[in-house]
Parts: C-alpha cells; sequence; structure tokens
C-alpha cells in the first residue's frame, strides 16, 4: 500500500466485529430461538439466573472445603513501621515532629485517614516524634519514648 494518507486510514483487517444483533430474521443467522436454544428456563422470558449459578450443579463455593476459623469481628488495621516514620522525617516530611493518620494518609504512607492505623517497630527511630495511631506495638512504644518522642493512642470509636 502506498504512504499511509488520513483519507486512506481504516482499522486492521480483523480488529472490528459487527455486533450480534438477534432476532432480525433466518437470514441473519440468529432468528427463530434468537440464540436462546430451544425451552428450559434460557428460553423463557423474565428469567434471570444469578451470576454464580452453575446449571443445578453442586456450586463452587459449597464444594470447596471451609478451613480454619474467621472472626466476623476481626479489626483491620493500616500498618506503619518505625523505618517509614524515620524515613518520613529524615526527607523532611514531618511537620512540628507530629504524625498522624492523617498526615500519613496525606503523605501517602495509608490508604485512608478514617481506617485504623497501627505502628510496629521495625526499624529505629532517632527523631522525637509525637506519634498519634489507633494501635503501637510494645516494641514501637519503647523505640519512641526511648528517642524522646510521645506516644497518644487515638479511640476508634470517636470520629472527629
Amino acid at each position: 500500500m502506498a504512504k499511509d494518507i488520513l483519507s486512506n486510514l481504516a482499522p486492521a483487517p480483523g480488529s472490528r466485529k459487527k455486533r450480534k444483533r438477534i432476532g432480525r430474521g433466518q437470514g441473519s443467522g440468529h432468528g427463530k430461538t434468537a440464540t436462546r436454544g430451544h425451552k428450559g428456563a434460557g428460553s423463557r422470558s423474565g428469567t434471570k439466573y444469578p451470576t454464580w449459578f452453575e446449571g443445578g450443579q453442586m456450586p463452587l463455593v459449597r464444594r470447596v472445603p471451609k478451613r480454619g476459623f474467621h472472626s466476623p469481628f476481626k479489626t483491620e488495621y493500616q500498618i506503619v513501621n518505625l523505618e517509614t516514620l524515620e524515613r518520613l522525617a529524615a526527607n523532611g516530611k514531618v511537620q512540628n515532629g507530629v504524625v498522624n493518620p492523617e498526615i500519613l494518609a496525606k503523605l501517602g504512607v495509608v490508604h485512608k485517614a478514617e481506617a485504623l492505623v497501627k505502628v510496629l517497630g521495625n526499624g529505629t527511630l532517632k527523631v522525637k516524634l509525637d506519634v498519634q495511631a489507633h494501635a503501637f506495638s510494645k516494641s514501637a512504644v519503647e523505640k519512641i519514648q526511648s528517642a524522646g518522642g510521645k506516644v497518644q493512642t487515638i479511640s476508634s470509636t470517636t470520629k472527629e
């Protein structure tokens, strides 16, 4: 083909496909039963199967064995390690030495400011920080206090 000119541009062969128009007569190839097949619930109007329906076979969710105990009351925390707080302080991103969930969310350390945050003691902390979170590990509390900082636990039931 000659040079690609704007007036000659066309999609690649086979990349575009006409949509299936059903119930438009025998000549269309989708006439008569209109792709619904013969008889059965699927051929009738007003019948909808749930997405997970498997045609009467034992559903997957019931075939797979259940293992262990899954508490419906489990509390999910967003985890922040001390090494992350140290890095933020070293880069000058922590203002006035105060760290709380809103600041961590703004800096992209946690996803949601409203969700619960737990500080873990992985890494070392050399900077004095006032850390506010919903939960702390024992090692995190020791390391923050030994660096001269303060630990403040936020109540998870109160909304500000």
